[in-house]
């Protein structure tokens, strides 16, 4: 749907109403700010056009970012004067990741057609590419991190609390006999698992943490900001919530045991030498925990 905002209510409903119906594009207009404002709060449009009433459209277009928030830029059309243009591209350049174009408001409808169409195509190729990087970073499974990705964050982070003395935490998660899962169930079951395990992950992080499916049954937990005590509580609401997944998953009628072993260790930016050494260090409480019989979290420094 592309949303046309006639501010100045010069006639462009009039012009462009043909040649989009010709077209076979869908579009509503919008005659005052506040109907715009009422409209972009209940539907996401495709596109928008502004022909604004304010100087360049700044107020407008700075209300109209507003209200997107965090949702994917809106590919904006904004109308401007033949002989002031500097105002509009101005207030256009300002716009926070938007796709943008201008037309003069004496633009012909084919004109301001193709301009259009070309934003629309652009909009979806950016959303494409938007896709394609979080895909590449993402496991498919789980949509958490990939190793990759995730050892480049955990890097940053412990850089970060090495330069400002702060506390973190690594917590690495092995589902215990998931190999004898998919040996007495089929690997349906073992990817929903997988999946719900990921989903587990997900719903325990805070907006600061960050999770990876480094492979396999494999799982890690990035903690900013976690000292040992409340790294503890997190590693045990994971061991419990894993857990709670037995019982039957997918068509099987028998149920499936799932529990997980879970190394972490914990620094305050100043107490290890490197990011190799605090991941190794929870490997090693994860082993631990697996030869202790599973279904537990180990503290690295419980070891010493």
């Amino acid at each position: 749907m592309i949303l046309i905002c006639d501010h100045r209510g010069e006639g462009l409903e009039e012009i462009l109403s043909p040649t989009l119906l010709e077209a076979e594009l869908e579009f509503v207009f919008c005659r005052s700010p506040r109907q715009t404002r009422e409209r972009l709060t209940q539907h996401a449009p495709d596109a928008i056009v502004l022909d604004p009433l304010s100087a360049g459209g700044q107020v407008e277009l700075e209300e109209i970012d507003r209200l997107r928030g965090d949702e994917e830029a809106v590919p904006i059309l904004l109308v401007i004067e033949r002989d002031d243009p500097l105002p509009g591209m101005e207030a256009a350049r300002s716009l926070s990741g938007s796709t943008w174009d201008i037309v003069h408001r004496e633009a012909t409808p084919t004109e301001y057609l193709l301009r259009l169409e070309r934003l629309l195509y652009q909009g979806h190729a950016l959303e494409e590419v938007d896709d394609l990087r979080y895909r590449a970073s993402h496991d498919d499974r789980t949509e958490l991190l990939r190793p990759r990705v995730f050892q480049a964050r955990l890097a940053e982070q412990f850089s970060a609390a090495q330069r400002h003395a702060l506390d973190m935490a690594l917590v690495i998660v092995d589902l215990d006999n998931f190999g004898r899962i998919n040996k007495e169930f089929d690997h349906t079951v073992g990817d929903l698992v997988i999946s719900r395990v990921g989903d587990v992950i997900k719903h325990s992080l805070r907006a600061e943490d960050i999770g990876a499916r480094l492979g396999g049954d494999e799982f890690a937990v990035l903690l900013p900001y976690t000292d040992q005590v409340d790294t503890a509580r997190v590693v045990a609401r994971l061991r419990d919530s894993i857990e709670r997944l037995s019982g039957h998953i997918g068509r099987g009628e028998r149920e499936v045991v799932v529990g997980a072993s879970i190394g972490f260790e914990t620094c305050d930016g100043s107490d290890l030498e490197s990011v190799e050494v605090l991941r190794q260090h929870a490997e090693i409480a994860l082993r631990h925990a697996k030869r202790s019989g599973g279904n537990q979290g180990v503290y690295y420094r419980c070891l010493l």
